[in-house]
């Protein structure tokens, strides 16, 4: 009874905090509207997002809605939150095709969107080959943690390169970090022999939320340097006469 309860009450925050990323998603789709609506953008409405990343972050939302509906009993505190999340960023990916239209961003969007499809083909079969769907997307998600790792590390790379974060949505940043540690909780809760796959991804996701987040602070300081020199460019050579 005390496993069992533990199990609700930490399905339950993970629910409740998937639900806040997701508002946290829902504000960078937000800004990358805003941006592109923008008349006097001096940059696209998509700069500095990395679709490396965002394509994998489908995949991983989309690897555990496949992962909840597989293993028995269907673990309704992880399907819908992922499905949820798996509309939002495949509709930034959309986002994203339609600033670049690029070969990259077009062939990204249309593997999601095959990707979800399946998905949902998937779901409808109604419980039919669980053991082996669960395996698969167990699989998929050890696969996708790897390429998750890649993809942050891609965005990381490019807000280093440009100096500044672009596009990025520090909420949605805060809100996923929240979300992963809750995750974490609830891996446990599952017990590892089913909730090794999410402790995995949230450990791995998590840490590279800590580096985009730290990423923000040293943009701003960086900021505050800049102007600091404009505003006194001379004070530093008086210093030293």
């Amino acid at each position: 009874m005390t496993g069992s309860l533990f199990f609700n009450i930490a399905g339950t925050a993970n629910t409740a905090f998937i639900l806040l990323s997701l508002a946290g998603v829902a504000a960078q789709l937000r800004l990358v509207q805003r941006r592109r609506q923008r008349a006097d953008a001096s940059d696209g409405a998509t700069a500095v997002l990395s679709l490396n990343q965002f394509t994998v972050s489908f995949l991983a939302y989309l690897s555990f809605f496949v992962y909840g509906y597989s293993i028995a009993p269907f673990n309704h505190f992880i399907v819908w939150p992922r499905l949820l999340a798996s509309v939002l960023v495949l509709l930034i990916l959309a986002e994203i095709w339609r600033d670049r239209r690029s070969r990259a961003s077009l062939a990204s969007l249309l593997l999601a969107l095959a990707a979800f499809a399946c998905a949902l083909a998937g779901l409808l079969r109604d419980g039919q080959h669980v053991d082996e769907g669960r395996v698969l997307a167990s699989t998929m998600i050890v696969a996708i943690t790897v390429l998750l790792a890649q993809g942050y590390a891609h965005q990381i790379l490019l807000i280093l390169r440009s100096g500044h974060t672009g596009a990025v949505s520090l909420r949605m940043s805060q809100l996923v970090l929240l979300m992963d540690l809750s995750t974490v909780v609830f891996a446990f809760a599952m017990g590892l022999r089913l909730g090794w796959p999410l402790l995995l991804l949230a450990v791995v996701s998590g840490s590279t939320k800590l580096a985009i987040l730290w990423l923000f602070r040293w943009q701003h300081g960086a900021q505050a340097g800049e102007r600091r020199r404009r505003c006194n460019p001379g004070g530093h050579r008086r210093r030293h006469a």
